[in-house]
C-alpha cells in the first residue's frame, strides 16, 4: 500500500510525517483538494500534474517536511502502479483486440438481429454492458455511437431511447466493475477481494443499469427529442475486414476473465482451506493478472487470428493499445501518491475518528466524499482514487463483504452528476448533437441516477450481508 500501513495508523494516531492537529489537517485536506480542483478546472492542468502538486501542497499545509511528503507520494504512486498497472494494460490490450478484430461489431450485430421494437433499448443496454467489460468508457462510446445513431435512424427510434441505455451500460461498467481502473484502484487501496467485489458489483449493476437505462430512457426521450446527426456516424472497425470472429468465441473471450475471477471467489467461499489443492489452483488461475492474461492470449487466436490478423498485425494492435493508457496510468499512479500522502499525514486516522464521532456509516461517508470530489474535478477516476485514500483506514476492521461494498460505494459516488468539467459530458454532447441544457437533462441526470441507485443498493446490501 504505502510506506505506512493502515494497521500502523490504527495503532498510532499520530502519523510519522507530521504532528498537526485535526483542525490543521482538515484545512490541509481542503487546501490540497482545492489546489487539485483549481488546477484542473481553472488552469486546465493535466490531472497527473494536478494530483502531484496537490499532494505536495497538502503535505506543506499539514506542516510536514517536504522530503517526507515526497517519500510518501512516490511510495504511494509506486505501490498503486505495481498493484493495478499491469491489469490496466492487459485490459487495454483485450479491448483493442475486441475493437479492431470486429468482435465488438459481431456482438452488436448478432444481438440487434434478434431484437426489435420495444426490446431495442434492452438490447442496447445488454450490448453496452457486455462489450463495456474490457473497454474504457471513451473507447466504448466511440465503438457504440455509430450503432446507436444507425439504429435510431434506420428504425425511426428516438435517439435518447436508444442512446441512454447504451451510455448507462458503459457507465455502470466503468464505475463499478473491475478490471476498469477506478474499481481496481479502490480495491487495491482498501485491500478488498477482487472476485467478491466483482460478484457484488454485478449484483448492484443489474438493477442499476435497468433503472438508469431502459426505464429512464422513456423520460429522457420525452424531455429531449433530437435527430441522429448524420455527420457524426463514423466508419465501423470491421468494415475494412474480410472476416470477423464468431459471436460465441467473442463472448467467451470477453467473459473469460470474469468467469475465472468469480470462480476463484466461489471456491474461496466453499472450500475455505488455503492448503487445499483445488483452492490453490483457483487462487492462481482466478487471480486478476492470470485471468486477464489468459483472456488476452486466447483473444489473440479467437479474435485476432479469426479476423485474419498476421503476427505483425497482432503485434501492432497490442502496441497501439498501450499508448492511449499512458495518461490513465499516470493519473491512477498520482492518485495513489495522493492517497499515500493523505494516509501518512494522519488524515486517514482523522477521518476514522470523525466518522466515529459523527456516527456516519462508513459506506455513506465513502459515497459522499467521492460525490464531492467528482463534482469538483469532473473525473470519476480522480474521485475514486482520492476517496479511496481518505476512507482506507475505515476498512481496517471490516469484513471482506463490507470491504467489497466500500469499493462499490466509492465507485457509485464517483459517477454522480457529470457536468461541464467532465470530458465525458462534452463527448456525449458532441456525438449526439445536443445543447448543454439537453445534455444535462439526459446524460447528467442519468449519471446521477446511476450514482444514487447504486449507492442505495450498496447500503441496503450492507444491512443484509
Amino acid at each position: 500500500m504505502t510506506s505506512l500501513s493502515v494497521e500502523m495508523l490504527a495503532a498510532d494516531p499520530v502519523a510519522p510525517i507530521t504532528s498537526a492537529g485535526h483542525a490543521q489537517l482538515g484545512i490541509a485536506v481542503l487546501a490540497g483538494i482545492a489546489v487539485i480542483v483549481l488546477l484542473i478546472t481553472k488552469f486546465k492542468v493535466h490531472a497527473f500534474l494536478a494530483l502531484t502538486i496537490g499532494s505536495l501542497a497538502l503535505g506543506a499545509f499539514a506542516g510536514a517536511p517536504l522530503d517526507k511528503v515526497i517519500t510518501s507520494f512516490t511510495a504511494g504512486l509506486g505501490s498503486t502502479v505495481a498493484g493495478v498497472g499491469v491489469l490496466i494494460a492487459l485490459g487495454a490490450i483485450l479491448g483493442k483486440l475486441l475493437a479492431d478484430s470486429g468482435g465488438a461489431d459481431q456482438i452488436v450485430d448478432t444481438i440487434l438481429a434478434k431484437a426489435g421494437g420495444r426490446g431495442m433499448p434492452w438490447a442496447m443496454v445488454l450490448i453496452a454492458s457486455v462489450i463495456g467489460l474490457p473497454l474504457f468508457f471513451e473507447v466504448g462510446i466511440v465503438l457504440l455511437i455509430p450503432v446507436v445513431l444507425m439504429v435510431a435512424k434506420r428504425g425511426n427510434y428516438s435517439l435518447m431511447r436508444i442512446g441512454i441505455p447504451a451510455l448507462a451500460g458503459l457507465s455502470v461498467m466503468h464505475g463499478l466493475i473491475p478490471p476498469h481502473p477506478g474499481p481496481l484502484v479502490a480495491i487495491d487501496a482498501v485491500q478488498a477481494n477482487l472476485g467478491l467485489t466483482l460478484a457484488l458489483g454485478v449484483l448492484v449493476a443489474i438493477p442499476t443499469v435497468i433503472i438508469a437505462g431502459p426505464l429512464f430512457s422513456k423520460y429522457a426521450a420525452r424531455w429531449v427529442d433530437v435527430p441522429a446527426p448524420e455527420k457524426m456516424i463514423p466508419q465501423r472497425p470491421s468494415e475494412d475486414l474480410e472476416r470477423r470472429p464468431g459471436f460465441g468465441a467473442t463472448v467467451f473471450t470477453v467473459m473469460l476473465p470474469v468467469v475465472l475471477m468469480l470462480a476463484k471467489a466461489l471456491v474461496d467461499i466453499i472450500v475455505d482451506d488455503p492448503a487445499n489443492m483445488v483452492q490453490r489452483v483457483f487462487d492462481v488461475v482466478g487471480s486478476p493478472l492470470i485471468a486477464l492474461l489468459a483472456s488476452v492470449i486466447v483473444g489473440m487466436f479467437t479474435l485476432g487470428r479469426a479476423a485474419g490478423f498476421t503476427k505483425g498485425r497482432l503485434s501492432t494492435t497490442v502496441e497501439k493499445s498501450l499508448a492511449p493508457i499512458a495518461g490513465v496510468l499516470l493519473i491512477v499512479g498520482a492518485g495513489g501518491g495522493f492517497k499515500g500522502t493523505l494516509i501518512d499525514s494522519g488524515v486517514g486516522q482523522m477521518v476514522l475518528e470523525i466518522s466515529k464521532d459523527w456516527s456516519i456509516p462508513a459506506l455513506l461517508l465513502a459515497w459522499l466524499i467521492a460525490v464531492v470530489i467528482r463534482l469538483a474535478t469532473g473525473s470519476a477516476t480522480v474521485a475514486t482514487v482520492s476517496a479511496a485514500g481518505l476512507v482506507a483506514p475505515l476498512a481496517a476492521d471490516m469484513s471482506s463483504t463490507h470491504l467489497a461494498l466500500l469499493v462499490l460505494a466509492i465507485g457509485a459516488g464517483s459517477l454522480f452528476f457529470s457536468h461541464v468539467n467532465d470530458a465525458g459530458f462534452w463527448l456525449v454532447k458532441e456525438y449526439f448533437g445536443m445543447s448543454v441544457g439537453q445534455t444535462i437533462k439526459t446524460w447528467s441526470v442519468m449519471e446521477t441516477l446511476i450514482s444514487v441507485v447504486a449507492g442505495g443498493i450498496v447500503l441496503l446490501l450492507s444491512l443484509v450481508i
